[in-house]
């Protein structure tokens, strides 16, 4: 996300896709649900190579040399294809690239209290189904993802459909009025927008999560996703992209958009092209927020662990928090998030402080980046990180990078153990258990049925520490560091599931793996996406499944023959089944019956969806009492009063004693609802008949009623 200062296409871009479709076959990539075995890196792709000059914007948008920060440097398509194919990234062990907002941004060069801005961040959005001409043309987009295809490399799109551009409600000729464009067709601007294409609530003061949906953020001109053309737009720009061969997308401002709406948009991708799609929900150091959990529990998508990156900051850049911290959080994150593996750690990113202090000592960036790589969840590494590049405070930590050091240490531990996470298991799908700790020391092991990885580091960069009583799940035998010693670790051997004393050197890191030869019985790995409807194609990663076809079971539903759509030893492709709508916890038995344990819970929908808002007049609440929403409908919590929807809000779109809920329901069907009263577990219901709503067939719905005394 930025913030300043502080599918059916349109007949000319079906042409323009028909005329440069990708041949090649999607063979580069087993499971685009899955990124648990990948390691991601993160480009602000004007910040990287200047691929071709010719495509860099002219006059007082353009910064030769990179030296205003705020305005274009040049870096393109073409430059991450040059990259790709002199071997950078496949040299390091990078699997996925991340690369910044691809669509048609702003032309405007803003002035901020003197400072000019650009849109070289991607996050400044005029047309979503266009690509931006600073990037390169279509055909260069499509020869990227083709070059990265090639090495193996999958590609993620950022995507920011939260918002178009800076805008003034009462100055439409500031910037370019936030103006938003359908493949090249004027839709609106933010002061002349005729149909309510955005929200004109001012600013959030980030006062609460309603604030923060229905007002803009900064002064970047909302989106209202409840309308039915903007609903519609969104899917058709992101299929657009999906069509291109994309394998990802990292959504933008997650925290910000109504959860229903972008819960409906999650079933339309999986029902489509299904890949990995992480959002973004900013959390600050401390920050715990049982909304971002229930948000990544239910919406359909992972998110960037925040927690992950802020603990991880504060214990190894800061020094502000011990090992002890780190594990708590660990514990904590592990039953707080249904899908751990999916969620996308990291220790900076574009809108933090880069990790590296300037004059520092690169070995703290060193250890966190072996914790990153070694951890649960989907690593992803920012670009220069591991080019030990420093940077406070936005536009400092975008800077150009400036080398391609393939020698350097921290590029070295990411080669080291980025291809730990295909060839062990246990890295990418296995649980942790802390074996040793105290404020200095953390030695954690990650284990998938007998596949084992145990890491040890010492974060203290002046005392070697003397360990004892070390136990382990590694077999019998000696184990050397799969660093090779390059963060000062050492070998160890194993008897009986103990480890003799040794003495970890200070400021080291050392892995210790082992993964047996075959698997006799099933381990479920990771499944995905875990939200969908009925005939949708979910993967399932693991190993032991056997070459010969078995059972996948979706609670008690079985899916057998041609519903299977293939069978690997590691990995499944299955239909989902045609069962009653609700959560289902996810098993395989292989040909001779063996089973897996269970991973849950897949959110099997009543069909394809639609966003919905529910409104209620007239219910008047007690202090401390909520109103929330129940019905006839898995999407409604089948009449729950115990797990309802909500609670509604009451203060911007309606006002108290208004409440209104944004949902994603079945579309084209016919639901009864009513509203109900909570505070605590007491619960008081409308009175009198079922309210009843037909759902649109597509865009997006609303439906007001009256509290029923």
């Amino acid at each position: 996300m930025q913030t300043p200062q502080l599918s059916r296409l349109g007949a000319l871009l079906l042409a323009s896709l028909a005329a440069t479709a990708l041949a090649a076959p999607d063979t580069h990539v087993s499971n685009k649900a899955s990124f648990a075995t990948d390691v991601i890196y993160q480009v602000v792709t004007d910040r990287f190579v200047d691929g071709n000059a010719a495509n860099n914007p002219s006059g007082a948008a353009f910064s030769a040399g990179c030296t205003q920060l705020k305005l274009y440097c040049g870096g393109d398509w073409q430059g991450l294809i040059n990259k790709i194919n002199d071997g950078y990234f496949t040299t390091m062990g990078i699997t996925a690239l991340w690369i910044s907002q691809p669509v048609e941004n702003i032309y405007a060069v803003i002035n901020y209290s003197g400072t000019n801005s650009t849109a070289y961040h991607g996050y400044w959005a005029r047309d979503f189904k266009k690509p931006d001409p600073r990037y390169g043309t279509l055909t260069d987009f499509q020869n990227l993802i083709s070059a990265a295809h090639a090495k193996g490399i999958k590609v993620i799109i950022d995507f920011a459909p939260n918002h178009s551009s800076p805008a003034s409600q009462t100055d439409a000729s500031f910037a370019e009025n936030g103006r938003l464009y359908d493949n090249g067709a004027l839709l609106a601007g933010y002061s002349n927008d005729p149909s309510g294409y955005f929200h004109h609530n001012g600013g959030t003061s980030f006062a609460n999560l309603e604030d923060g949906i229905y007002r803009n953020l900064f002064d970047l001109a909302d989106i209202d996703h409840n309308k039915a053309a903007m609903d519609l737009y969104f899917k058709q720009a992101i299929k657009a992209w999906l069509d291109l061969g994309i394998d990802g997308i990292r959504m933008d401002a997650v925290k910000h958009m109504p959860a229903g709406w972008q819960k409906n948009f999650m079933a339309e991708i999986y029902a489509y092209k299904p890949v990995f799609t992480f959002g973004e929900w900013f959390l600050g150091e401390n920050e715990v927020d049982p909304a971002n959990h229930a948000f990544a529990n239910t919406s359909g998508m992972s998110l960037l662990d925040f927690q992950f990156g802020q603990r991880v900051r504060q214990v190894f850049r800061n020094g502000t928090k011990t090992m002890l911290d780190l594990d708590a959080m660990l514990d904590a994150s592990a039953t707080q998030y249904k899908q751990l593996a999916d969620q996308v750690t990291f220790i900076d990113n574009h809108d933090m402080d880069r990790f590296q202090v300037s004059g520092a000592s690169g070995r703290k960036l060193e250890q966190a980046l072996a914790l990153t790589l070694t951890s649960r969840g989907v690593p992803a590494i920012y670009y220069g990180t591991e080019q030990y590049m420093a940077g406070n405070g936005d536009p400092n930590n975008r800077a150009k990078i400036g080398a391609f050091n393939t020698s350097n240490t921290a590029f070295k531990v990411i080669q080291a153990l980025a291809p730990l996470r295909k060839s062990n298991p246990a890295l990418a799908y296995g649980t942790t258990q802390e074996r040793w700790k105290n404020s200095d020391i953390y030695i954690y092991e990650r284990k998938f049925g007998s596949a084992v990885a145990l890491v040890a580091i010492n974060r203290n960069l002046r005392s070697s520490a003397s360990i004892g009583g070390l136990l382990t799940a590694l077999p019998n035998g000696s184990f050397t560091d799969k660093l090779g010693g390059l963060l000062n670790g050492n070998s160890i051997s194993v008897s009986a599931g103990a480890v003799p004393t040794f003495t970890l050197a200070a400021g080291a890191v050392a892995v210790w793996e082992y993964k047996p030869a075959s698997y006799t019985s099933p381990l479920l790995g990771h499944v995905g996406p875990m939200l969908g409807k009925a005939g949708n194609t979910v993967t399932i990663d693991g190993r032991g499944f056997g070459a010969t076809k078995g059972t996948v079971y979706f609670g008690s539903t079985a899916v057998t023959g041609t519903n299977i759509l293939s069978w690997e030893d590691s990995q499944i492709k299955v239909k989902v089944p045609a069962a009653t709508p609700g959560n289902y916890a996810i098993k395989v038995a292989n040909a001779g019956g063996a089973q897996s344990a269970t991973y849950g819970d897949f959110q099997l929908l009543s069909g394809n969806q639609v966003s919905m808002r529910f409104v209620v007049n007239n219910a008047s609440t007690a202090l401390g009492e909520n109103v929330y929403l129940t019905g006839s409908a898995y999407e409604l919590s089948n009449w729950s009063s115990s797990n309802p929807v909500g609670a509604c809000f009451n203060q911007i779109m309606h006002s108290y004693p208004s409440w209104y809920c944004d949902v994603s329901v079945p579309a084209s069907t016919t639901l009864q609802f009513k509203f109900i009263k909570k505070n605590g577990g007491a619960v008081t219901w409308e009175g009198g008949s079922n309210h009843t709503v037909t759902t649109p067939a597509s865009g997006a719905g609303k439906v007001i009623v009256n509290w029923q005394p």
